[in-house]
């Protein structure tokens, strides 16, 4: 699962202001980006989880922008360990999202790209409650291993944006958890399961899959066309 250093070279540290906290983030734009991802991590992970910086590396590649951020304080993060009690607070995290989305439109070398949220575990629904508040903003969303339905009925019937689901074959219960939430949308949403894959996707080639069919899907939405292209 090794990766070049031409994502590391160009990753920024930013600090993100949402509510009365701030945020640790980093941000990396190659040269001539497409669109910018925004990944909303689950609980007990974060910025540097080798999951979703694997999966920001392939976007990056795919001459994607990313943004990875820590959704939580060092501070809350310690009490969460203990009291669980943030990381189903949908409202909160998504909340926390859309500030970071306000932040990046702001930010010269992002403010002009389309922007997609790419979701893991409970993260997912954040994700999908983040982008029924901005449809004119959030242009595509992806969720591996995602609680898409954690979003809430309402939330889930106002997404606008083309969804992707990624959930491993092995996965059964949260196989369940998504088709619920997608009997629930009007977007365009569609449904991937990766045979033998885990929660986790640790399978040999698992999280390979998963940052190609993400790194595809965000091309497709996020990316603008090529004048005079006839597309693919």
């Amino acid at each position: 699962m090794g990766k070049t250093s031409a994502f590391e070279d160009v990753v920024k540290p930013v600090r993100i202001t949402t509510g009365p906290v701030t945020l640790d983030g980093d941000l990396a734009v190659p040269e001539g980006a497409r669109g910018i991802v925004v990944f909303a991590h689950g609980s007990g992970s974060g910025r540097r989880s080798p999951r979703n910086r694997f999966v920001a590396e392939t976007l990056h590649e795919g001459g994607l922008a990313t943004l990875l951020f820590d959704l939580l304080t060092e501070d809350e993060e310690r009490q969460e360990r203990f009291t669980r009690h943030l990381r189903f607070d949908i409202g909160l995290l998504a909340g926390r999202l859309l500030d970071a989305t306000d932040w990046l439109a702001g930010q010269p070398v992002a403010g002009g790209l389309k922007v997609g949220y790419f979701g893991a575990s409970t993260g997912g629904g954040a994700a999908l409650a983040a982008a029924a508040e901005r449809p004119e903003a959030v242009a595509a969303v992806v969720s591996r291993g995602g609680r898409p339905d954690l979003a809430g009925e309402d939330a889930l019937a106002r997404v606008r944006a083309p969804t992707l689901l990624i959930v491993g074959g092995d996965d059964t219960t949260v196989i369940a958890l998504n088709r619920q939430a997608m009997a629930r949308m009007s977007a365009a949403v569609s449904l991937e399961i990766i045979p033998g894959a885990s929660h986790l996707f640790e399978e040999r080639g698992a999280l390979e899959e998963v940052a190609r069919l993400a790194r595809d899907w965000f091309e497709r939405y996020l990316a603008p066309a090529e004048t005079g292209s006839s597309g693919r």
